[in-house]
Order: C-alpha cells, then sequence, then structure tokens
C-alpha cells in the first residue's frame, strides 16, 4: 500500500512539472498603444547640507579637559563646547598683568620726574636739555604701558580661545576627539561641526542646454530662476520629502569637466528630518506638461546602450522588435513616446526576455497574465510539498 501511494506520488510530482511546462509558455500581455495627459518631470541628483555648516577649529594646541556636548545636541551662539588646558596661557596672563604694573609704575616715576624737573626749569636750576630727557623718558614708559596693555590683551584672547564656543545656532556633528586628546590647529579633523539646518540648501546641477533654453525663455538668470516651479526631494530611501522646496541660487560658472551648471535650492526642515550630508533627487516638473502623448510602461521596454526596444505584435499576432524614440524627461515609470508607435499599435509589457524576433504569442490581459503566475507559483509549491512528503516517507 506504502509502494502504491509513493508511486502515485511521484507520477503526481512528475505530472506537474511537465504541466508547468506547457501551462501559458507562449501567453504574454499586451497593451493596445492609446494617448493620455504627460505631467513630465525631470530628475537630478541632489547633495543635501545644512544652510550653514561651520568647521569649529581650536586656535591653540593642547589636551582638551572639558567636553560640554553631545552629538546632535541643540546649540546656541557662543555657548562652551570644548574646554582645552590653559595653565600655560593662565600663566601668560599673569606674567602679562605683572609686566603692565611694573610698566604703570615706572610711568608713574617718569612723570613725577619731568613734574619736578619743569619746576626746576622756571627755577632756571636745569636747562633744556635735562627738562627734554625727563619729557623723553615719561614718553617711553607710556609707550612701555601701552605695549605691556596690547601684551595682555593678547594673553587674554590666547587664554580665551581654550574656552571653544559655538559660532552659531544649530545642531552638533560628530566629536572625533574626546577628553584627554591632544588638538592644535593643524589637526586634520575639526573638533565638530556645527550646522544650522532649519532650513536646508539642496545642490544639484542642470545641463548648460537645459539653462540656456530656461535663460532665453525667461529673459535672465533671475526670472529664469523666479519662474522655477516649486521642487520636490525624493530621499535616498525612495520616499518623497513632505514639503516643497525653492531653487534659489545658479552659479555662474559653468562647470568645464562636466559641462554643467550648480543650483541650489532651499528646504524648511522644521521636523529635522533632513540631515547634512545626505543624498536624494531633485525633481522639477515641467509647468507646461504634455497633452495626447502616447505613454508606455518602462517595464514594457529593453534598452540595449543609448537606444530604446518595444516588442510590438502584428495582426498575426507574432513580434517585432522595434526601435522607438522617448523624451528625456520622465518619472521613472513611463516614458512619452515621441516616435516609433502609433496609436493602436499593441506591445508585449511583461516577460520580455522570453521573446524573439518573429514568435507568435498569444495576447492575454496583464491580470490573465498575473493569474498564471500565482497558477505556476501554487504548482511549484505542491510540487515541493509533495517531493517533502515521499522523501520523508523514503527515510522511514
Amino acid at each position: 500500500m506504502l509502494f502504491t501511494l509513493l508511486t502515485m506520488l511521484l507520477a503526481a510530482c512528475g505530472g506537474s512539472k511537465s504541466s508547468k511546462m506547457d501551462m501559458g509558455d507562449n501567453e504574454f500581455p499586451v497593451m493596445t498603444v492609446g494617448t493620455s495627459n504627460a505631467n513630465l518631470e525631470s530628475t537630478y541628483p541632489a547633495t543635501i547640507k545644512g544652510i550653514q555648516d561651520v568647521e569649529v577649529r581650536p586656535k591653540v594646541s593642547g589636551f582638551i579637559t572639558r567636553l560640554c556636548v553631545h552629538e546632535g545636541e541643540a546649540v546656541r551662539a557662543g555657548q562652551l563646547l570644548f574646554v582645552i588646558d590653559n595653565e600655560t596661557y593662565q600663566a601668560a596672563v599673569r606674567q602679562a598683568q605683572a609686566a603692565l604694573n611694573t610698566a604703570r609704575a615706572q610711568l608713574a616715576t617718569a612723570r613725577l620726574t619731568y613734574i619736578n624737573n619743569k619746576k626746576l626749569y622756571k627755577q632756571k636750576i636745569i636747562g633744556q636739555f635735562d627738562l627734554e630727557t625727563a619729557y623723553n623718558s615719561m614718553a617711553t614708559a607710556q609707550a612701555q604701558v601701552a605695549q605691556a596693555q596690547a601684551s595682555l590683551a593678547s594673553a587674554r584672547e590666547q587664554l580665551s580661545f581654550c574656552y571653544v564656543k559655538s559660532p552659531s545656532n544649530g545642531f552638533i556633528g560628530s566629536l572625533p576627539y574626546k577628553v584627554g586628546a591632544l588638538v592644535s590647529a593643524s589637526s586634520p579633523d575639526p573638533l565638530t561641526t556645527v550646522s544650522n539646518n532649519s532650513v536646508m540648501e539642496v545642490f544639484f546641477s542642470m545641463s548648460e542646454s537645459d539653462i540656456l533654453s530656461l535663460t532665453k525663455t525667461a529673459g535672465s538668470v533671475q526670472a529664469a530662476i523666479a519662474d522655477m516651479p516649486a521642487v520636490k526631494l525624493q530621499l535616498a530611501d525612495g520616499t518623497m520629502y513632505n514639503l516643497p522646496g525653492k531653487v534659489v541660487k545658479m552659479s555662474g560658472v559653468i562647470d568645464a569637466t562636466t559641462g554643467s551648471v550648480s543650483l541650489i535650492a532651499h528646504f524648511n526642515n522644521p521636523q529635522r528630518l533632513l540631515k547634512s550630508g545626505g543624498a536624494g533627487q531633485i525633481i522639477i516638473p515641467n509647468v507646461k506638461g504634455s497633452t495626447n502623448q502616447i505613454i508606455i510602461p518602462q517595464e514594457a521596454c529593453s534598452q540595449v546602450q543609448d537606444k530604446i526596444f518595444v516588442y510590438v505584435v502584428g495582426s498575426n499576432n507574432k513580434v517585432k522588435y522595434t526601435e522607438i524614440q522617448v523624451n528625456p524627461q520622465n518619472d521613472g515609470v513611463n516614458y512619452v513616446v515621441t516616435g516609433g508607435l502609433h496609436v493602436g499599435d499593441r506591445i508585449v509589457t511583461k516577460g520580455l526576455t522570453k521573446l524573439t524576433e518573429g514568435m507568435q504569442i498569444k495576447p492575454i490581459t496583464e491580470q490573465q497574465y498575473q493569474q498564471n503566475i500565482d497558477k505556476a507559483a501554487k504548482m511549484a509549491e505542491s510540487q515541493s510539498s509533495a517531493k517533502g512528503f515521499v522523501n520523508a516517507m523514503k527515510s522511514k
């Protein structure tokens, strides 16, 4: 009895494989080409940066003794970020202060000497030379006081550099140096970066020909920027940012290497979703759009180098490998056909890798094609289960 059951299951598995081979091998989904309105969009790779990214670097050398912030923390302009070992600089301030005190005392003595000599000169006890010598000594002492004051100010400034403060409002970036690290103005990495990301600048480039077209239509670069519609930002995960942006700047120089012009769009970032250094794609809609255009799905096309082909189904249901021309602006899902197809033509939309030139097919709808795929998947699953059961029975 067991042997009979195994035999039947094995026969079922073989029959299932055979039926899969015969099912729908020449059936392909076919669509009839028509026209519709096309909302054309242009897509450009983009880089995201905060509207103000300031690298924080030390002006003096020393060991970090205090770290006052954490990565990602919001800070205000003037807020203390780091403290660098300042014993040497405090000593320099004290030395400069002592030098200033000495210079002031010398100035006081020189002033008293001059005042006394003025009296003696009036009494004709001393001559003009002695009076002028006393005056010059007082002037020298005044200069020494000024020099000592400048040295003290410089020492205090050097000491203040040990207390590294935020240059602007924003958010703290990475902190590559920790307490105890030796830093200096020549350190390869900044202490951190303060990013003001309330508004983000998104950098992208357009070709010279596109810029010329926009400029000629608008009359000037400024008018072209003003006339540009609100732009969208596609994030790295493929989702769309929920706020529109506005192109605000255009470079006046063409990159000789790429032949493109750099532009900047501003996006508000109230939820801090956009991060400085991120990447995405700027999507610029075509304001005029296009009407009565032939639109076909990109999955119905195959691309060979810079040419695009489709399989056109003839009246005898034989396919012909046909080159078409499309608008370079697309939404990533559909093509707007500019040549090679006509209204009423039929094309194969899926399974293109199984087709060959002149092959005769059986046209079906995409719904029927999907049903065939689902049926084949179920048969494969059933076959796999049957084989597993047979192997299990054999092991017993």
